[in-house]
């Protein structure tokens, strides 16, 4: 395989104002998409997180360390195309949703689910005006139709940029509710992560740390973070 990488061409970047919202100059030039479609992002604060990212980049271009810059790519050649299809993907999570497949034994796991889960579905119940029903055991139940409708319709309003991060937000914590607390600020995002791995942290409990297990865990929680962050961005 060949280890070519782009070299950085530009000595500045800067952030100027375009049809549809924001774009990145490179010494005057205006960036594009790996699918060449034009790099319009829809609040200035994302620019500037953007034009940072290529300010940053050094002899070569490294797209590991421009984490904006890709979900915005993914936002514009990916998610723009397909916004229904993800949409309706992730409002499936409601009708599954993490929160509410709770343990049958032993009684401190379920003690620790109810403590810990419940209270985010008191908050969806309020915030989003949808009431999920926990049910025992790991066999699908549905919930509500017309809870789902509602989560749907929400999810559907989201823009590109923002169902770009909310997908994240969706899939890695495996719920579509701590996705909206995450997206609402119902807790900080950290917090909302851990509530979302309640189950595997009980088995760490039981079973001890598994150094493996643990670094994957760690690169899903930076990603989880950062979608937060570029949702907040789209805003």
């Amino acid at each position: 395989m060949s280890d070519w990488k782009p070299k950085r061409f530009w000595k500045q970047s800067a952030v100027v104002e375009a049809e549809g919202g924001f774009t990145v100059e490179l010494d005057g030039r205006r960036v594009k998409t790996p699918a060449k479609a034009g790099l319009i992002l829809p609040t200035q604060a994302m620019a500037k997180a953007v034009a940072l990212e290529w300010d940053a980049q050094e002899k070569e271009i490294d797209p590991v360390t421009m984490p904006v810059t890709r979900s915005a790519n993914a936002a514009i050649d990916k998610v723009t195309h397909q916004h229904a299809e993800v949409a309706d993907m992730l409002a499936g999570y409601g009708d599954s949703d993490l929160l509410c497949y709770r343990a049958t034994h032993p009684q401190e796991l379920r003690h620790r689910q109810a403590s810990q889960w419940d209270p985010a579905l008191d908050w969806a119940a309020e915030a989003l005006d949808v009431r999920l029903s926990p049910v025992d055991g790991v066999l699908h139940q549905p919930q509500p139709s017309e809870a789902v409708a509602r989560l749907t319709q929400r999810v559907h309003a989201f823009d590109a940029f923002q169902l770009a991060a909310f997908h994240d937000l969706v899939s890695l914590s495996g719920s579509l509710v701590l996705g909206f607390a995450a997206a609402m600020n119902w807790r900080s995002p950290d917090a909302i992560w851990e509530i979302s791995r309640l189950d595997e942290l009980w088995q760490i409990e039981q079973w001890g740390h598994d150094e493996e297990a643990a670094a994957a865990a760690e690169v899903k929680r930076v990603a989880f973070l950062h979608a937060k962050h570029f949702f907040d961005l789209s805003n």
